[in-house]
């Protein structure tokens, strides 16, 4: 398994949740379970990719811009997790923002696996992908382990 096939594994469960949190009920107790195995997932998982994917694209003129543009987007959907946080689950407004927040994870998975992975697989090296990913998975298991 090379990084970005190691990545597309948690974008696949990113968006599945996402899709369970839009489609849950208000009053129903998976709301909350589902919000925060999303908030789980979505901390490990940009933890994670920044030390092992986006640390080492630093390295390259090509991909620096890229990689301060994700981590940024990153910041953006932890500052959505924590004003989501702050609500009540059923209050007004909350399926609003984690409407704002679902949409805002898709459009950066998008744009990594539709841009970002090009530019990163023209840098690396095969041995690195390789790698990255070894190191990505570990990496990712054991914040998920930690994250409540």
């Amino acid at each position: 398994m090379n990084i970005f096939e190691a990545l597309r594994v948690s974008h696949e469960t990113q968006r599945a949740l996402a899709a369970q949190l839009l489609a849950s009920s208000p009053d129903g107790p998976e709301r909350h379970k589902i919000f925060l195995d999303l908030k789980r997932e979505l901390k490990a998982h940009e933890t994670a990719e920044e030390r092992c994917f986006y640390v080492p694209l630093f390295e390259h003129d090509s991909t620096v811009n890229a990689s301060r543009h994700a981590i940024h987007e990153h910041h953006q959907m932890d500052e959505m997790v924590e004003d989501l946080e702050g609500q009540e689950l059923n209050a007004p407004g909350w399926m609003a923002g984690a409407k704002k927040l679902c949409e805002k994870v898709e459009h950066h998975l998008k744009e990594e696996e539709n841009k970002f992975f090009q530019e990163a697989g023209k840098v690396l090296t095969e041995a690195q992908k390789t790698s990255l990913a070894k190191e990505y998975e570990a990496e990712f298991l054991t914040l998920r382990t930690k994250i409540d």
